[in-house]
């Protein structure tokens, strides 16, 4: 009979041309798969980690530059986030002349390494608070009144900046224009009315804990309902105040 031949293949790592006692099997494993394994698992939590450090530099970021405005901030990352950056130890986050952290941002991170890299993350910041809008159609000229306005919460973003957010705003003003009803009030429709006639006759009230002054006085200049004005007494003197709604001079404590 024709002699015929077998092909061997390759055993592998795992396999032998002998038979493996079950503590020779172990440590093989032991001395070459399991380091490749853990290694492999390291490479890829790395950039994962880094993403996490990343993310959390923009949030800590953009919470110092919203503090003190009108709201609830909430702050997102869009679109892919962090997930593409490079791995950073310290990234640094900023944001670029003439932006603002309010809506939708591009936020920057850089890194300071051998091979610097600055990239940009898009971010989205949310200010949940109050604001005002006309609870039935208010004419021009007309002075605001009790009536004329109501309260509303929203995301301040996704409004006008000039959105009025204090009721403060909104003593003794007159709509410059026509506000259908449920427009937001913002700070160009509205106006001081004014109260003080430059060359009038005003009375100067200096108030404190327990006590109250008044003089007689002449405006200097107009004034609206809060507004600096200046006013000369009957002796002479200068005297400098905040015009009130009745039409008084307020003088600052």
């Amino acid at each position: 009979m024709p002699s015929s031949s077998v092909a061997h293949r390759d055993p592998g790592p795992l396999l032998h041309t002998y038979p493996m006692t079950f503590s020779e099997l172990r440590d093989h494993v032991l001395r070459t798969v399991l380091p490749a394994l853990v290694a492999a698992a390291c490479t890829a939590s790395a950039p994962a980690f880094a993403a996490d450090t990343a993310s959390a530099v923009i949030e800590k970021y953009l919470q110092v530059q919203t503090a003190g405005l009108p709201g609830k901030v909430t702050i997102s990352l869009e679109g892919r986030g962090t997930a593409a950056l490079p791995a950073c130890d310290t990234p640094e986050a900023f944001l670029p002349p003439g932006a603002t952290p309010w809506g939708r941002v591009s936020v920057g991170v850089r890194c300071q390494t051998e091979r610097p890299w600055t990239r940009f993350v898009q971010a989205h910041v949310s200010v949940e608070g109050s604001y005002f809008v006309a609870a039935r159609a208010i004419d021009a000229g007309r002075p605001l009144g009790a009536g004329d306005v109501a309260e509303r919460t929203g995301d301040l973003t996704r409004l006008p900046r000039s959105v009025i957010t204090s009721a403060t705003e909104l003593a003794g003003v007159v709509t410059v224009n026509r506000v259908a009803p449920g427009a937001p009030l913002r700070k160009e429709l509205v106006r001081g009315v004014t109260v003080i006639q430059q060359g009038q006759a005003v009375k100067v009230v200096a108030q404190g804990q327990g006590f109250v002054v008044s003089t007689e006085a002449r405006a200097m200049t107009g004034a609206a309902v809060g507004a600096v004005v200046q006013a000369k007494t009957r002796d002479g003197r200068l005297v400098s105040g905040v015009a009130d709604e009745e039409g008084q001079i307020q003088l600052a404590q």
